[in-house]
């Protein structure tokens, strides 16, 4: 038998952002990544309460934003459950209300950012627990090192009764970034897809647990400078974040298909 010959690396399968043949087509993509980003922040426990918010914005009507609904479980949204709501937080389609306070700040983000397809903010514990410390993420893994100089601290105490103004100062703090750690709040990411804000909020819990414990077990050894900003350049991108979500969706989308409905 001859020894196998290597198959052409241009008929190997490998997923990237799929392009959109109408705005009807993208729309219901966004819907459907946003509501399978939502039932996996579920899944890993992001919600407490009525508190976590996921937007998206449509790609018709750019000031506008899908968005879970008020009080519902993350792991029972689907599709036709989504809302949309415009920059002052009235809702436009959909069946339920909408967190008022929560859009006032993903509004302020999407106003301030145009690149910005999606923003993400949960009350996550080990986010929490980071924003407690008033601190940002350290350079101490190669995840880590995707935020690196890479996300803002809003050094400030957040008010549950979200202002307009407020949320301009968290878009503000944020500026051009990816993330930011809220003080005594939580996370907040952002991307240019829905899968990418949703992997960034993943990856930056993680990382908060990840420092949390290095620094309980000892004195974490940082990544230089140099190194640090390497591993920015080649895993913090918001391709790589889509390509890094692309298992979850496939996981929940396959294993809980009726998110679609």
């Amino acid at each position: 038998m001859p020894a196998p010959t290597p198959i052409p690396v241009d008929q190997l399968q490998f997923a990237l952002p799929p392009v959109h043949e109408s705005v009807a087509d993208e729309r219901r993509h966004r819907k459907e990544r946003l509501a399978g980003a939502l039932r996996l922040f579920g899944r890993f426990g992001y919600e407490d309460g009525v508190s976590g918010h996921i937007t998206a914005r449509d790609p018709e009507f750019t000031d506008c934003y899908w968005v879970n609904p008020f009080g519902m479980p993350f792991k029972h949204i689907t599709v036709s459950d989504l809302i949309l709501v415009d920059g002052a937080g009235q809702v436009l389609d959909g069946r339920y209300h909408v967190n008022q306070a929560a859009i006032t700040v993903h509004a302020a983000v999407h106003e301030a950012r145009p690149d910005v397809v999606s923003v993400a903010h949960c009350h996550s514990l080990r986010g929490r627990a980071l924003s407690a410390l008033g601190e940002l993420l350290e350079p101490i893994t190669q995840e880590a090192c995707a935020f690196y100089e890479d996300h803002a601290l809003y050094d400030a105490a957040t008010l549950a009764a979200v202002d307009a103004d407020e949320g301009r100062r968290i878009a503000a703090a944020l500026g051009g970034h990816k993330a930011a750690v809220l003080r005594n709040h939580g996370l907040l990411t952002v991307g240019d897809s829905v899968d990418a804000a949703a992997w960034w909020f993943i990856s930056m819990e993680r990382s908060c647990q990840v420092q949390l414990e290095a620094r309980a077990a000892g004195r974490p050894v940082l990544i230089g400078h140099k190194d640090a900003v390497a591993l920015r350049e080649q895993l913090g991108t918001d391709l790589v974040a889509w390509i890094n979500c692309q298992p979850l969706w496939q996981d929940v989308s396959r294993g809980e298909p009726d998110l679609l409905s």
